[in-house]
Parts: C-alpha cells; structure tokens; sequence
C-alpha cells in the first residue's frame, strides 16, 4: 500500500512536469530570434505587409501565453484545389490544413479555449463591411509568441495554406495578451491532484484506524 508521502510525491511530480511543460520559461523572443524567423518568411514568400504585422507582434512580446480570436466564414462549396478530394466539403479541405498545424501546436501546449458555430449574423456591426456573417468563432492558446512563430514557419513549408484559402470565403484573427479564463489548466489540475491526495490520504488513515481497531477487539 502506497504511503501518503508516496502519493503525495507522485502527484507533485505529476504536476511539476505538467506545469513545465504548459508553461513558457523563454522571455520575450530576441532581436536574433525576430530576424530569423522574418528571414525564414521571407524567403518563403510571405507578403511584405503582413511582415510588417508579424514584425510588430513578436517586437511587442511580454513572454507569456496569449490568445489568438478567429472568426471564420466558410464558403458553402470549396474552392478545387490540388490535394484535396473533389467531392470533399468546404470543413474536409479546412482539415486538411488544420490537422497537421494544430497537431504539432498541441505538442506546444496549444489547445482551443473555446470554439461555436454562429448562431446568428453580427449583432453589433460598423466601421467594417462584408462582416455580416460568419460560420464559427474560437480562442485558441499558445504557450508563447515563439511557439506560435514555430507554428508558422513549420506551416509555411509544408504548403498547405491553398487548402485554407479553398474552404473560407473569409476570416479574421488576432492576438489578445494578456488574457484572463477560469478554468486554467494549471489552476484545474492542481485542484484535481489536490482531491486525489486528499482522496488517498483519507483512505490510507481509515484502513489504519480500521487495522487499529481490529487489533485492539
């Protein structure tokens, strides 16, 4: 029968090793890192203009874990596009793209926060046309920018971007940092391990008072 301090080590362990691994430690990307990874767009053929906005949020890194908001609109047929079966749905051919990008993302501790499907058109809407409608709305956490600039250059060289092209009339995302949720899982799991000690704790006492009584009658 396994101690309390056993059990206890164990899931101290269990959660170290979690929280190192959901946690980023690196600090904000430096100047070397930023000159790279645009190096590694450019030579791949990202647009000068969205550089300029991949530029500006790696320069503006605090170090932490962030956010990134989609809205998407998917086109009701997709667009034909080589790699992707012609029968295949608009969310098939999406999938063709996200699998392989969130795959590795959730090797990072990339996870979606939240994800739902439009239950309505914009119900509060100016200052943006051809916004009325979209099909789905997400967060999706990153553990830190360079992770997501990994995310980026892994993607760019595996020539998938046509597919998300072919499946979405249009969408939007941006970065929220900092951010606030109630359900971190770092918060989340050490509430569980709490319980599973406490669980473990109680019953290694009960079978000792029990052994006790036992041995007394």
């Amino acid at each position: 029968m396994a101690t309390p301090r056993r059990v206890w080590t164990l899931l101290a362990l269990l959660y170290l090793a979690f929280f190192a691994w959901y946690t980023s430690f690196g600090g904000p990307l430096t100047p070397s890192e930023i000159d790279r990874y645009l190096g590694v767009l450019a030579e791949r053929g990202a647009d000068p203009e969205r550089m300029a906005i991949w530029k500006q949020f790696m320069q503006s890194d605090s170090g932490d874990d962030f956010v990134m908001l989609n809205a998407i609109e998917m086109r009701e047929a997709p667009l034909a596009v080589a790699g992707a079966p012609p029968d295949a749905s608009s969310a098939e051919v999406l999938r063709l793209y996200t699998d392989p990008f969130l795959g590795k993302a959730f090797r990072s501790a990339a996870h979606p926060v939240f994800l739902g499907w439009a239950a309505a058109g914009a119900m509060d809407l100016w200052g943006i046309e051809g916004a009325e409608q979209w099909s789905t709305g997400g967060l999706v956490r990153y553990r830190s920018r360079r992770d997501l600039m990994e995310q980026a250059v892994y993607a760019s060289g595996l020539d998938i971007h046509d597919f998300k092209t072919a499946a979405m009339e249009k969408t939007i995302a941006f970065p929220l940092d900092p951010f606030f949720q109630l359900g971190d899982p770092r918060f989340v799991l050490a509430l569980l391990l709490l319980v599973l000690g406490l669980s473990a704790h109680l019953r290694v006492a009960l079978k000792r008072a029990s052994a006790l009584e036992l041995a007394r009658g």
